[in-house]
């Protein structure tokens, strides 16, 4: 029963910190970071988050490792 109340108290985390980089992320311009590829034409517009994902996936690692450190 512990092993399943440590999997809801990491799915809380784990909403409480997208909710945080979602809310906290458009003052940091996350999204539009130098590095991600916009290509726009006509009638159509390309956007890859290249720099967002690597400073996303830095954030997450972090967070995981501290939670693997406690947990």
């Amino acid at each position: 029963m512990a092993q399943f109340s440590r999997y809801f108290i990491l799915l809380g985390v784990t909403f409480l910190l997208i909710g945080l980089i979602l809310a906290v992320g458009g003052r940091f311009n996350l999204g539009r970071l130098p590095g991600d590829i916009i290509v726009k034409r006509e009638n159509f517009t390309f956007y890859f988050p290249v720099m967002t994902g690597v400073v996303l996936s830095i954030l997450f690692s972090l967070l995981f490792k501290l939670y693997n450190r406690f947990f």
